[in-house]
């Protein structure tokens, strides 16, 4: 059955579909997001025993430009029908299938459906009918960039006048380079200003590897001014607080958040001689957004480390 990518009258206005990917014919719109650069992970391999607590076994990191949609329908027709459909058309365009999966017994031998249905749907919202779960992983390369297309769909049962109900989230992901050089450095005495004037300043130039406590190289100037300002003020001690987007799990955010904070204490006490005792690594991990964690702006917004001016 073809997938057309001509929109429906019921769809999301604005929303469309994605030119790889299209639609199961009769599908609509209900959810469309774009995001020019974003960092996620995708199951690649099924989730076996003990996996729960180790990401790194079953899923993959991806990166680059992300579009996510979610449809419904046509009601009457099965999750299965709708995804084998778009298993032929993705290959029919040079997509190679890296993990086809049904259920717990193929996706989540290991017995944590819930889990792999969470991870498969990338944030996008579905009805949790774990048991009817299908998962698609498709990847297509080229000279230009790396494409990855994740479908995870689940189906609800017929009842009264409403039919049996196919619900899909896809999850497009084109590797195109980050943009860099976007924020800018703040120098040691505009921070000292902020913090005479507010005894707190959100740095943005301290960014670490995605999903990792490890500071990035493109980091190095805004640390290197975080330490000329503790250097030149020998009396000031401060709070450095790790701060998350609204993604992910609370607990796995405040864990990350406290681990990165801990990391910056280390790198201006090993690079650049500022004793630890005048610093002390805090994690907020989600609970203090200063933006909507509803758009990707807003999500970059709250990734940050604050320094907070400790009075004694």
């Amino acid at each position: 059955m073809p997938l057309p990518a001509s929109g429906q009258q019921a769809d999301l206005a604005g929303a469309s579909d994605h030119p790889l990917v299209g639609r199961y014919e009769g599908a609509v719109i209900t959810a469309h997001e774009s995001r020019a650069y974003d960092e996620i992970r995708l199951p690649v391999t099924p989730l076996e025993r003990g996996g729960r607590d180790n990401r790194g076994t079953w899923q993959g990191e991806f990166s680059g430009r992300i579009t996510s949609l979610r449809y419904e329908g046509p009601g009457g027709r099965s999750l299965l029908e709708v995804m084998r459909n778009h298993q032929a058309e993705l290959e029919a365009k040079g997509f190679a299938i890296r993990l086809f999966c049904r259920g717990r017994d193929e996706c989540a031998p290991g017995g944590s459906l819930p889990d792999f249905w969470a991870a498969g749907r990338a944030g996008i919202g579905l009805p949790t009918t774990w048991g009817t779960t299908i998962y698609l992983l498709a990847e297509r390369q080229n000279a230009e960039a790396t494409v990855t297309v994740a479908m995870l769909g689940v189906e609800t049962k017929a009842r009264g006048d409403r039919p049996l109900m196919p619900h899909l989230a896809v999850t497009v992901v084109e590797a195109t380079p980050m943009e860099t050089g976007r924020i800018a450095v703040l120098a040691a005495d505009e921070m000292a200003e902020t913090l005479a004037r507010d005894g707190r300043i959100a740095v943005y130039g301290i960014t670490f590897e995605f999903d990792s406590a490890e500071i990035t190289a493109a980091s190095a100037d805004q640390i290197a001014e975080l330490g000329r300002l503790l250097g030149d003020t020998p009396d000031l001690a401060v709070l450095i607080v790790g701060h998350t987007d609204g993604k992910g799990g609370f607990d796995y955010n405040l864990s990350l958040s406290q681990r990165r904070a801990q990391a910056v204490v280390d790198r201006l006490a090993a690079a650049h001689g500022i004793a630890a005792a005048r610093m002390t690594p805090a994690g907020a991990g989600m609970v203090a957004p200063v933006a909507s964690n509803r758009s990707e702006e807003g999500r970059a917004r709250n990734r940050r480390v604050e320094i907070v001016e400790i009075v004694r």
